[in-house]
């Protein structure tokens, strides 16, 4: 690695240098101090990514691997599945449970919590103990006292153009409140569906929901640490004498103060660039706070580093942060120019669907598979053949619905971005696109990042994709709706249930979550994942273990269809000219993707059943329920 190795050398050097010019009494003073006072932020900065980037591309270029790099994140998956599961569910009963709450949370479980608990055993939920996700989204609301969250509860509802509406939940029922969006009627009455056999144990209480696709509450980085650390839990909160009732006449603590009227505690920053506004919860140290601006026509290796293992995602959830990752603010719609998006920076009880890294919005299961907006539903006229026998292609069908395209935005959108590369398509027939790696087989059997002599690299390796936006362009403003039409090609719509008939699908993240993702998880196929997006169960699946995930970058896409489905070209970088590769087949990994298709549905029916979309949201609003009493400190379970 000699290139490296000097690259290394001349930077310690630099550096070296700069603090000796900075050095009291070496005759060079005041001119030399500010020169180091700006080297972390200049020079240096610029070294390190100059580092990573010839290092970067250099490894790509000439390192040699005898074992794929996907073997590897497939044997390390296995084991963080395996240790999540076995500390999922560590308790044997209800004291036990009690005592597991304790340890990890430094409280006392809520009131109810034994009627959770007999809830979620008597339907065999295999997950019992674990529920950090819940607890960090509810954490920050121990730092506002109860009154205060009741306050801002009724504030945003107060006013239709908030795009929030309220289930209400009286005397052990739930219950639409009186105002909401006709449109969005189905969604509240999936929430009132999924707590109804369970709401008997509710208390008095009112519960906001997000009508709109996007995340909506982004609390800067300080005011959250703030919060945080006046909520953190302690074993002071142990050593107290808990009341296992509710507090009494609960609902007179929800009347809306008449002097309250209607309020705006959000702005409308919808169809403008999301990234700054979403990377407020990022350390001030952050690149993304750091870099207004990145060069989007070249790859930021930097910024995929942390969280891959060459070109292969590596790191499912770091990967979802944008704080590394300065180059995001141009690579997903919702951060281009989001259609609904009404955020605030003040910590408002919001429950949503999904939400991406640095919101804090309240996560629970969504309606939209809790009712089967859509479903897998695989029959005789849609079969689910068994894996070996299904067609090796990778298989997406969508709408350009990621975000709204203006001034050219649609050129930075995963889902544009990702027909562009399937179909190899190009603004001007004569000029290529560039090039990417594709970690191939060589002529010696060892594995090598290569770049394609040939103009279409996907029909070199014979990789099968059908990937196609349906019907036509929507979200378009301006001239972007005709420039689309110019670069792409449309495909009719399709019965969702053929999806089966495919080994691979892809998944991509809409205007918020994908709402498919679960019935892809829960078939026969494997399902290929590139997202933002979060939802409340992702903490419970484990990529390269029950899916295979995706950069939103996809400049790994290419080597890691290759893996699963073979290629027909073994030393492509000694390739010919564009009539085809050079090298013989080489095969796919079928065994490995079978594997990973029915961990995924297996997993899927033990911890994603519609029962376990009642235990969370069961658990969760016990837990809002004493977040919101008066005697929040003083109420609790205990054994």
């Amino acid at each position: 690695m000699p290139l490296i190795a000097f690259l290394g050398l001349f930077l310690l050097g630099a550096v070296l240098y700069v603090h000796a010019e900075a050095v009291p009494g070496t005759g060079r003073g005041q001119p030399s101090q500010r020169l180091s006072r700006r080297m972390p932020l200049s020079i240096s900065s610029i070294l390190v990514l100059l580092v990573l980037f010839l290092g970067w591309s250099y490894d790509l270029q000439t390192q040699e691997l005898v074992a794929h790099p996907i073997d590897w994140l497939i044997s390390k998956a296995e084991k963080q599945s395996n240790d999540w599961a076995s500390q999922a569910s560590v308790s044997m009963n209800l004291a036990e449970c009690v005592q597991e709450y304790q340890r990890r949370y430094q409280r006392h479980p809520p009131p109810g919590f034994d009627a959770w608990h007999r809830y979620a055993t008597a339907r065999n939920s295999v997950v019992i103990d674990d529920y950090d996700t819940m607890m960090e989204d509810l954490l920050p609301f121990w730092g506002i006292s109860p009154a205060e969250i009741r306050l801002r509860t009724q504030q945003v509802i107060s006013d239709p153009w908030n795009e929030v509406s309220e289930i209400i939940i009286r005397n052990g029922h739930a219950g639409l409140g009186p105002d909401f969006l006709p449109t969005h009627r189905w969604m509240l009455d999936g929430v009132v569906n999924l707590v109804k056999d369970f709401s008997s144990y509710l208390p008095d209480m009112v519960v906001t929901f997000n009508l709109n696709d996007e995340p909506r509450v982004a609390v800067p980085y300080k005011e959250m640490q703030k919060l945080r650390g006046l909520a953190i839990g302690s074993p002071k909160h142990l050593r107290k004498t808990v009341q296992h009732s509710w507090s009494a006449d609960r609902v007179a603590t929800w009347h809306i103060p008449e002097d309250l009227g209607s309020t705006r505690p959000f702005e409308d920053r919808s169809r403008t660039n999301a990234f700054s506004t979403s990377t407020a919860a990022c350390p001030p140290s952050s690149p993304a706070q750091r870099a207004t601006t990145w060069d989007s026509r070249n790859l930021c290796t930097s910024c995929a580093a942390p969280h891959s293992h060459g070109v292969f995602l590596s790191n499912w959830t770091l990967s979802a942060s944008p704080c590394h990752q300065p180059d995001l603010r141009n690579l997903h719609g919702f951060y281009l120019s989001p259609a609904a998006f009404k955020p605030s920076h003040q910590l408002l009880p919001i429950f949503s669907q999904s939400k991406v890294h640095g919101y804090a919005d309240i996560l629970y299961p969504s309606p939209w598979n809790y009712i089967d907006k859509i479903d897998y539903s695989a029959s005789d006229e849609h079969p689910d053949p068994p894996f070996p026998e299904k067609e090796n292609t990778l298989f997406w069908r969508g709408a350009t619905s990621e975000g709204v395209s203006r001034h050219g935005t649609w050129k930075g959108m995963t889902r544009q971005r990702l027909v562009h590369l399937a179909n190899n398509l190009t603004a001007v027939p004569t000029i290529r696109s560039p090039t990417l790696p594709i970690l191939l087989p060589n002529a010696q059997g060892k594995y090598t990042y290569q770049t394609l002599a040939h103009s279409n690299p996907i029909a070199a390796l014979n990789l099968s994709l059908d990937i196609s936006i349906v019907d036509g362009i929507a979200r378009a403003w301006d001239n972007d709706g005709a420039a689309q039409d110019a670069e792409f090609g449309f495909a009719p719509p399709t019965d969702f249930q053929d999806h089966w008939r495919y080994r691979y699908l892809m998944d991509v993240d809409g205007a918020g979550f994908s709402g498919r993702f679960l019935p892809f998880l829960q078939s026969g196929s494997l399902p290929f994942r590139a997202a933002i997006f979060r939802s409340w169960w992702d903490g419970r699946l484990t990529a390269w273990k029950h899916f295979v995930p995706v950069d939103v970058r996809l400049h790994g896409l290419l080597s890691t269809l290759a893996f699963f489905a073979g290629t027909a070209g073994g030393a492509a970088g000694a390739g010919g000219a564009d009539g085809g590769a050079a090298g013989g087949m080489t095969e796919g990994n079928v065994k490995a993707g079978a594997m990973i298709a029915e961990a995924g549905r297996e997993w899927a029916g033990k911890v994603l059943r519609k029962v376990d979309m009642e235990i969370y949201m069961f658990r969760l609003l016990l837990e809002w329920g004493r977040l919101t009493d008066d005697r929040r400190d003083e109420i609790g379970f205990a054994v």
